[in-house]
């Protein structure tokens, strides 16, 4: 693996590197930033979690001249979140250059962000709706331009924004360098290499390195009406320290995020309908772990790189296996190991097999745990807590009175009353969901069809709109899988 002081990167940028813990370049970054700093356009097609953003955005950093207070660096990502995060990874890589990062997207008002444009920063990341009306109100100035990325092109194609793009690309001057990044290859997105971009060198990450390695892949055949027993069954089990649940609508996400309240677990909720003041409160809960589990639609989730997150939960399959490689890269990052665990109906079966012949992995199975099992999985955490407690040898104080018990009561009496005090018992409170129609298998599936017209209709909507620890009980541990679903409309 080749480190990033054998790349020639400068001393400021290294020193932001080291301060973010990152020394060994990801094969997407290896091959990406020679070729960007020797001003060649580059066609790179890496999943998310590969470390895209420094693959272009070192590049990028390095030719910016900070005495030159105009855009000259635009990175267009398909959702809001995925605007902040980028432009948020910039700003840390170019911490000690001087250069000013500045993330554009719908939701924040119009005169906010003119304002902001006005101070002069040096890269602009936007949302292409946003970006549009900007262009088009002549409130930004791209005519200084060297430097373009697209990010997650075959996303942004999917949702509608293939135009706007073209557009974008139209008006930012010829004399520049592009990047473009997407998971997969449609030919609308192979058009625009071959008509807006010069001589691009592709980079390739094969097809072993967008699967995560270090996830533990497992799935559990249940009928629908069971699955949200099954799964608050399984996080009592697994008692994850961050998990995402994928739910395929938003109605699906709202439900069960109020089901898992319910039941008493810290839970929130992210889709399209929410507020962009809303959305990132509830994503500070999630990363500043004030809430355990983060229920969300896949467009809403799109880009969310949080550490820390144990466990994906595919409460509904994905459409496609993109989507479900897309989905469990939330989890097993920074060499730590994770676990997805995905819910299959049995008429989706063969759809699963799908995912496996395309992902080219093996998902385990794992039997639904009964409401008695789950409850012994709490009751181990508890054991857990005490064996901990009893390794530390800092019990002094108690011995005393805990002599005195001993005196009273047998000890397994004691034990047992200890650890019905201290486990957490779950409020078995009734939860009934809508039922949602199983995924079928494409027949004739080659991969992903973005194909941008269907979803022309909500491109406004979302533009404008604004410590992996294993599971605790080891007989679940060598079973396990994987779920979500499709309408991808209501996603938004």
């Amino acid at each position: 693996m080749t480190t990033f002081s054998e790349l020639g990167i400068s001393k400021p940028i290294m020193k932001a590197l080291e301060n973010m813990g990152f020394e060994e370049a990801t094969p997407i970054q290896e091959q990406t930033i020679p070729l960007g700093l020797a001003q060649k356009d580059v066609i790179g097609q890496a999943q998310t979690g590969t470390g895209k953003t420094a693959a272009f955005g070192i590049p990028m950093i390095e030719k910016i001249d900070k005495n030159v207070r105009k855009v000259q660096g635009l990175v267009v990502a398909p959702t809001r979140e995925l605007a902040i995060q980028v432009s948020e990874e910039i700003h840390r890589i170019g911490k000690y250059t001087g250069v000013k990062t500045l993330p554009v997207y719908g939701g924040q008002h119009m005169e906010r962000q003119i304002r902001a444009l006005k101070d002069g920063p040096h890269i602009v990341v936007a949302t292409p709706g946003r970006l549009l009306d900007h262009i088009r109100r002549k409130t930004i100035n791209i005519s200084n331009v060297h430097t373009a990325v697209l990010d997650e092109a075959d996303e942004m194609l999917n949702m509608g924004f293939i135009e706007d793009i073209r557009d974008i690309l139209k008006s930012i001057p010829e004399q520049r360098q592009t990047l473009l990044f997407s998971a997969t290859m449609p030919k609308e997105i192979r058009d625009i290499a071959a008509t807006l971009m010069k001589n691009p060198e592709e980079v390739k990450i094969k097809s072993k390195e967008l699967t995560v390695t270090n996830i533990e892949q497992f799935f559990v055949e249940v009928h629908e009406k069971q699955k949200f027993d099954t799964l608050t069954n399984l996080l009592d089990i697994h008692a994850p320290e961050l998990a995402i649940i994928f739910g395929r609508t938003k109605k699906r996400v709202d439900e069960v995020t109020e089901g898992l309240h319910a039941r008493g677990f810290k839970a929130e909720g992210i889709h399209g309908d929410l507020t962009q003041g809303k959305r990132m409160s509830v994503l500070n809960k999630f990363k500043s772990g004030r809430i355990e589990i983060l229920v969300a639609t896949d467009v809403a989730a799109r880009g969310l790189d949080i550490s820390g997150v144990t466990h994906v939960y595919n409460f509904d399959i994905p459409q496609d296996p993109e989507s479900y490689v897309h989905r469990i890269g939330r989890t097993g990052r920074a060499g730590k190991l994770g676990e997805a665990i995905s819910f299959i109906t049995p008429r989706e079966l063969p759809h699963l097999n799908l995912i496996e012949k395309v992902t080219k992995g093996k998902i385990k199975r794992l039997q639904a745990p009964s409401m008695d099992e789950a409850k012994r999985g709490q009751q181990q955490l508890t054991v857990e807590k005490l064996v901990a407690a009893i390794e530390k040898n800092d019990l002094k104080d108690y011995r005393e009175t805990a002599a005195e018990l001993l005196d009273q009561h047998d000890s397994v009496t004691i034990v047992s009353a200890a650890l019905k005090m201290l486990t957490k018992e779950r409020r078995n409170a009734p939860v009934t969901l809508s039922s949602v129609q199983p995924v079928s298998v494409k027949s004739g599936y080659k991969g992903k069809d973005k194909g941008g017209g269907k979803f022309r209709n909500d491109k406004r909507n979302f533009s404008r709109g604004g410590k992996g620890k294993p599971s605790r009980n080891r007989k679940f541990q060598n079973k396990r899988g994987s779920n979500q679903s499709s309408n991808r409309q209501q996603n938004i």
